[in-house]
């Protein structure tokens, strides 16, 4: 198996958690495309389909999957595609130019809240329930901010406006007694906002690792808390997608990802350490941050009520027009 690293859309940050898409091709069973699948021959072998993923630590487990020869034990041929922006995936899988991708569950859902039809396969990943999490808020130790209602009037700094960030941090300063509308986000890549929090141009700062432990490295910042488990405890970050159109063209070939996927993901959680030692390659992380990373949970199984629970958030947030019908989302 092979791996294409390929620019989908440049321009996004590379530790860009939101996830929207572009392409072109057709994806059917019987017509082949970039991404697209050729049916499976009769003689058992394998069939080739093109999975888009970010540069990102989590990742790595389709990686490992292909590494440990799981995906051909289930009929696959995985050929991945890294964009360096999450912009291009959505709707490079709507159009054909990818068969899957993995990407944030709250941009499948807005690409299909504006009527591309957008079906999640798997669960991915998710943020801890509990304990240190992968993501938080800091904020300088003399800014007066103790709480999460007090980022009233304040400005956060987030990677992408109207994603996972500026949602759970608005759900965790209501939940706090704050006013959500009084909260202003300004975009900003991770690796700007320390600098940026020190010089006092911004208030606080949401941070996934391996950011968010640098950050705290500095004896004059604190961690306001983690919005994640404010707000959606164990809440998925990633998931695992495709076309309506593929998906009702191609039952086998997501049966066999469904399947591959249930094997491929535990055996990444259960060897966090296996999934650190890539990373330098995987991602060209240095080896001491890799080493020391804290890694999401990976879990197959489609998260149903925490997705719901998102999809209720964006739609009270009015980050969609109305929640989305999971029944329709997800795919049988």
């Amino acid at each position: 198996m092979k791996k294409r690293w390929s620019t989908l859309l440049a321009g996004a940050a590379v530790l860009s958690l939101g996830l929207v898409g572009c392409g072109g091709g057709s994806l059917s069973g019987s017509t082949e495309s970039e991404g697209s699948t050729s049916a499976a021959a009769e003689d058992g072998s394998l069939t080739k389909i093109t999975v888009g993923i970010l540069p990102i630590a989590p990742s790595v487990a389709v990686q490992q999957g292909i590494d440990a020869g799981t995906f051909e034990k289930h009929g696959l041929d995985v050929e991945l595609s890294t964009s360096n922006a999450g912009a291009a995936m959505l709707p490079a899988v709507s159009t054909g130019e990818l068969a899957i991708a993995v990407g944030n569950p709250l941009s499948v859902m807005t690409a299909a809240d504006k009527g591309l039809d957008m079906k999640i396969l798997t669960g991915y990943s998710a943020s801890k329930a509990d304990g240190e999490d992968v993501n938080g808020v800091v904020v300088r130790k003399d800014s007066g901010i103790g709480g999460w209602e007090d980022l009233a009037g304040k400005t956060t700094s987030v990677n992408a406006l109207r994603t996972q960030g500026d949602l759970t941090i608005m759900e965790s300063a209501e939940m706090a007694g704050g006013n959500p509308k009084d909260l202003k986000f300004s975009e900003m890549p991770f690796p700007d906002m320390e600098a940026q929090l020190d010089r006092g141009n911004v208030d606080a700062v949401w941070l996934p690792e391996p950011f968010l432990s640098r950050a705290l490295g500095d004896k004059d910042n604190e961690l306001l808390g983690y919005p994640n488990q404010e707000a959606i405890p164990g809440l998925p970050t990633m998931v695992t997608f495709t076309s309506g159109q593929f998906a009702e063209e191609n039952p086998e070939v997501i049966s066999k990802w469904k399947s591959a996927m249930a094997e491929v993901l535990p055996a990444s959680d259960s060897d966090p350490d296996a999934a650190r030692a890539m990373l330098p390659d995987f991602i060209n992380m240095d080896a001491k941050v890799a080493e020391g990373l804290l890694m999401e949970t990976w879990e197959a199984e489609t998260p149903i009520e925490e997705l719901a629970k998102l999809g209720d958030l964006a739609a009270k947030f009015e980050f969609l027009e109305k929640a989305p019908d999971m029944n329709n989302l997800i795919a049988k």
